[in-house]
């Protein structure tokens, strides 16, 4: 009983200081406005005020929808672990779908104008190493769906950062990466359902990795399809008859993994 007593108090104590963590944090979140060739990026910054010094700065890159309040939300949930996060616009002046077939001209549009979409994710990727809470030398990129994609490519491109996770993204190389240029590390998280992704497509990517040797961990979750991180995906999904859908298990289990990897990349 004395035993019990004894880690029921320290439970308790444990309980009480994560509570005191979490009071203590304060996020400051702000829009931010940088550009690049002409064009003005809006995004999002978000980052713990009262954690000292310099810490990893991590981008997040949207969904084909465009730069939203689901880029937001993970960019403050960044911060609440203590990075630095910067969602980025990658189709300027903050352009957001509201169809499928409109978020398709976008995300299509600049990914065919690969230059422009690198110039623009540069151009984030300065304007968070500009800000006085990040290290310069610790950033890394996330990106969903579409999103993934461009930070896969980023990576294929040699960009420097210290690695890239994708979220249901594109597997798809705008241009193969080159045996030694890639640099990041890399996570991609998959639902292994997902029926935008094929088998082929897959194995394609694995290959191109293998080739370039790159440091690669490529996760699939059974039963999960695409976007099945953004709880909004069953609205889409309804609305547009898409296959898409949420999953909750697999979106916990994929964050996890995230966290996972940013201490292997940032130690």
């Amino acid at each position: 009983m004395r035993r019990l007593l004894i880690s029921l108090t320290i439970i308790g104590l444990e309980l009480i200081f994560a509570g005191q963590v979490s009071a203590n944090a304060k996020i400051h979140e702000s829009p931010v406005e940088y550009s690049s060739q002409g064009i003005v990026l809006k995004g999002y910054l978000a980052y713990d005020e009262h954690l000292e010094g310099k810490r990893p700065g991590i981008l997040v890159v949207h969904e084909w929808w465009g730069h939203n309040e689901y880029a937001r939300k993970r960019a403050r949930m960044l911060a609440e672990l203590g990075y630095t996060a910067l969602a980025v616009d990658m189709y300027g002046d903050g352009r957001q779908a509201g169809h499928p077939d409109e978020a398709g001209k976008f995300s299509s549009e600049l990914m065919k104008n690969f230059d422009v979409a690198q110039a623009r994710f540069t151009a984030a990727l300065e304007f968070l190493k500009q800000q006085p809470t990040v290290a310069t030398d610790r950033i890394a990129a996330i990106g969903y769906c579409f999103g993934g994609g461009v930070v896969l490519n980023m990576a294929r491109q040699g960009s420097e950062l210290k690695g890239v996770v994708s979220f249901h993204g594109s597997l798809a190389a705008i241009k193969p990466a080159q045996t030694g240029n890639v640099k990041a590390k890399i996570l991609v998280l998959h639902g292994a359902d997902d029926k935008f992704i094929s088998p082929e497509q897959i194995e394609a990517f694995k290959q191109e990795m293998k080739t370039a040797k790159a440091y690669v961990l490529f996760l699939s979750y059974p039963g999960a399809i695409h976007s099945f991180t953004n709880p909004d995906a069953d609205i889409y999904a309804k609305k547009f008859n898409l296959p898409l859908g949420y999953n909750a298990d697999a979106d916990r289990k994929s964050w996890e993994e995230m966290k996972k990897f940013f201490k292997i990349i940032f130690n």
